[in-house]
């Protein structure tokens, strides 16, 4: 997967897949450790510092589109099932995504080309140690990735165009919600915050429009739904997603009303049970 920007490239490799995702932010950069050694109190000794480099941190922030959310959505849970085909239909398949911690999240390979010093670097190894997907009303939808690793950057010796990415974006408009089996109008957007180190911790921050009918305070369970309206999608499978996100208690309501127009309030769960995606694809090559 190629992350294409005016004067960066990032290319994210799989075992089976590489190409260009558009991304509106990007920080890849090496991993600095600092070893320093002081001058003693009476000021004659010598001030002295190591540097190590042990690996890549950073983020990048991209829209959803219709062909790189199978792969985005993949690296951000970790892990994929085998594909299943959709009955009815002619080459589409259904891949379950498991959340996973992030020693046991599938690896990847990062190569990083600045366009502006003329360098390509390679960090092999890398995972996703957090993730922040963000669907709001009228606006395109947003998936951050912390990227970390171990391996330092190598010079990258090869020089690939890639084709650029510039399918349909998935738009908060265009999502919907399922509270505990009913479907909720109310809610305005959220926000999927997950961090993967040392188990998962995920909450879910929900901006809902403040009327008389408020959300639970414990939420059995939670669907978003998000799709693509262009009717040439197979059944309409090719272009969704859909996140399933189970045991849900409230933490804390951020509403604060000061206001006579209309309330985007916001409440803040914390999950304490599984979170699942499921996506879509025309072909039974593995998205991973």
């Amino acid at each position: 997967m190629k992350i294409q920007g005016c004067d960066c490239s990032i290319v994210i490799k799989t075992a089976h897949h590489e190409f260009d995702v558009p991304y509106s932010e990007e920080t890849i950069r090496e991993a600095v450790s600092l070893l320093q050694e002081e001058a003693s109190i009476e000021g004659d000794g010598n001030r002295k510092a190591i540097v190590k480099k042990c690996g890549v941190t950073g983020c990048v922030v991209t829209p959803l589109t219709i062909g790189t959310t199978p792969l985005l959505l993949y690296l951000a849970m970790g892990s994929a099932g085998l594909p299943v085909f959709v009955s009815e239909s002619r080459d589409m398949y259904r891949y379950q995504l498991n959340l996973l911690p992030l020693e046991d999240a599938d690896c990847f390979d990062l190569i990083q080309d600045r366009k502006m010093s003329n360098e390509r670097k390679l960090f092999e190894g890398c995972r996703v140690n957090g993730f922040e997907l963000r669907i709001l009303r009228d606006e395109a939808v947003k998936l951050k990735l912390d990227i970390c690793g171990e391996c330092p950057a190598t010079v990258y010796p090869y020089s690939e165009i890639f084709e650029r990415e510039s399918g349909e974006r998935f738009n908060g408009g265009n999502a919907s919600y399922s509270i505990n089996g009913f479907e909720n109008k109310n809610i305005y957007g959220l926000t999927l915050v997950t961090k993967k180190e040392c188990g998962t911790k995920t909450e879910l921050w929900i901006k809902r429009v403040l009327e008389n009918t408020d959300l639970p305070q414990n939420i059995e369970e939670l669907t978003i739904t998000a799709k693509l309206l262009n009717d040439k999608y197979e059944y309409r499978f090719f272009g969704m997603f859909r996140i399933t996100i189970k045991r849900l208690v409230l933490i804390s309501d951020e509403t604060n009303v000061n206001n006579a127009d209309t309330v985007i309030a916001p409440l803040r769960y914390y999950v304490s049970g599984a979170v699942s995606t499921e996506v879509f694809s025309t072909t039974e090559e593995a998205i991973s």
